[in-house]
């Protein structure tokens, strides 16, 4: 080898050495965000890093990085001498007990976490690169708003983000963890994603804050009162959950997780289970009380039902009167909805009807099949729910059941009377299996309000009433009418439910069914 070759090696390497030291320089400046006071700072509140976060929320080792280095072009009051890498989120993608997903965590330590153009950018980024693999999105919001030294170009960053948010609607799961601050334009984002978490007493919501609402309204909030983690996952339904802390959000997420397809065309995930498809479960032979009045927690008939009795419920604070979520069967994830006659007797009212419908479209929209146990004496009267509009935010749910292709099994517990027989995935909405248990009662209304206005000319004799109530409940307090017409498939054991719905779903993997073609549908909003 000529001489001169052999020194440009030495210097060569001597050149690689301080470039890859100069490159961790830039890494190490880069993860420090907006310094360590700032972030002594952020775990005074209570709260991790947006890096901490990343590490429990995924896989170890899984993370990997994109635009670290990426800075904003901000040259407005003074902000060309303030320019920090990485410009307040943190991006990439990583694994989730294997499965990928794209990530960004807004980094509160690098001014507040406020969205700029670049910043919204990184974000738009991971986006595109799930939508063209087919992966979930998972977002961590701790963010003051946009950056107001950028003015228009940070709304158009945000704006940009809400376009994603739409195009991946249906596409790829989204889900958005809410801890720390999220107010203004940011909050709807979030409010597009399929799931939002929050985090009790560090997180909060609001298009406008409490000065605002003073100032314009005269009413006197906090700011927990009025976008807090209680209040939206209790009043507004706009968080599905409220967890403790940091920790307990990202580790529900993980778990969330496990139970979503990657995409709207890659199928359920499927885990082992030792629990065994034809399992009888005898205690169910004796859930419903002998008083028809009585209620009894729906909780238990589903998580008997389930894989192991595992349940991840959705919205469990708010709409108490449904119950929806995610388990198992045979290992395949499924979506429950269940009338719950602990609250409210099971009745159907506006919250109810909204909660479940939404649920039901994103199981359709991911080929989730869905499980449906129905025990339920109507829609909720009065002039509240009416004012309110309970006709248009009913028909919600029954247009959900009705245009969704997924397979659907029902299963009548025990009541189904009136309007809210059809609307709970009744055959009549393309239920594939109809199936009650020997204590369903389906029929158009319960046994007295029935007599009271058939025989009404014998409503001032209270024995004839008696005898006509009596008949009445003879008649149709039972499921045999309605499987006479072949409107329930069969009357099933309800120790034997879990073995139907494992032989349904079996039957149903390669169900084939198509809705008219249409651009998309109408749904009454």
């Amino acid at each position: 080898m000529p001489q001169h070759a052999e020194r440009f090696d030495q210097f060569d390497g001597v050149g690689m050495s301080a470039n890859i030291a100069g490159m961790e320089q830039r890494r190490a400046a880069a993860r420090l965000g907006g310094g360590q006071k700032r972030i002594d700072a952020q775990h005074a509140k209570g709260k991790l890093t947006a890096r901490e976060r990343l590490l429990i929320l995924l896989d170890e080792g899984s993370f990997e990085e994109v635009d670290m280095y990426v800075e904003h072009n901000c040259t407005d009051f003074g902000m060309q001498d303030q320019v920090i890498p990485g410009d307040g989120v943190v991006t990439g993608s990583g694994t989730i007990n294997g499965r990928l997903v794209y990530v960004y965590a807004q980094d509160f330590t690098v001014f507040g976490g406020a969205v700029s153009e670049r910043h919204a950018m990184k974000i738009c980024k991971v986006m595109d690169a799930a939508m063209k693999v087919g992966a979930p999105v998972i977002g961590l919001n701790d963010s003051g708003g946009a950056r107001i030294q950028e003015g228009v170009a940070s709304l158009g960053g945000y704006t940009e983000i809400f376009q994603r948010n739409v195009l991946a609607s249906g596409v790829v799961p989204q889900l958005s963890l809410i801890m720390g601050p999220c107010a203004g334009g940011a909050v709807y984002s979030p409010a597009m994603t399929d799931f939002i978490f929050m985090v009790k007493d560090s997180s909060y919501m609001f298009v406008t804050g409490p000065d605002v609402v003073k100032t314009v309204t005269n009413e006197i909030v906090t700011q927990e009162e009025l976008g807090g983690a209680v209040t939206h996952s209790t009043k507004t339904s706009v968080a599905d959950l409220a967890l403790e802390n940091d920790i307990e959000a990202l580790l529900s997420a993980r778990d969330l997780i496990d139970y979503l397809p990657s995409d709207n065309r890659s199928g359920v995930p499927e885990r082992p289970t030792s629990d065994a498809w034809d399992r009888i479960e005898d205690s169910l032979d004796t859930v419903i009380p002998a008083n028809a009045n009585q209620p009894y927690d729906m909780h238990e008939v589903v998580r008997k039902v389930l894989d192991e009795g595992d349940f991840f419920e959705i919205q469990p604070t708010h709409a108490a009167n449904i119950i929806v979520g995610f388990g198992r069967i045979e290992g395949r994830t499924v979506g429950v909805v269940a009338n719950q006659p602990m609250v409210l007797a099971g009745v159907l009212d506006i919250n109810a009807s909204k909660k479940a419908a939404r649920f039901v479209r994103f199981c359709d929209a991911f080929e989730i099949p869905i499980l449906t146990f129905v025990d339920v004496p109507g829609f909720l009267p009065g002039t509240a729910q009416e004012y309110g509009g309970i006709i248009k935010h009913g028909a919600k749910l029954l247009f959900a059941y009705a245009e969704a292709t997924v397979p659907k099994i029902t299963v009548i517990t025990r009541k189904a009377y009136g309007g809210a027989y059809c609307v709970m995935s009744s055959k009549h909405l393309r239920g594939d299996l109809n199936y009650s248990w020997p204590t369903g009662e389906i029929a158009v209304m319960g046994a007295k309000g029935a007599v009271e206005i058939i025989f009404r000319q014998d409503i001032g004799d209270p024995d004839k009433i008696v005898e006509r109530t009596r008949e009445y409940e003879d008649r149709f307090a039972n499921p045999f009418v309605a499987a006479s017409k072949g409107f329930i498939d069969e009357v099933i054991h309800p120790r034997n439910t879990r073995r139907r719905i494992a032989l349904g779903l079996r039957k149903l993997r390669n169900k084939s069914l198509e809705n008219p073609w249409k651009k998309h549908d109408n749904i009454p909003l």
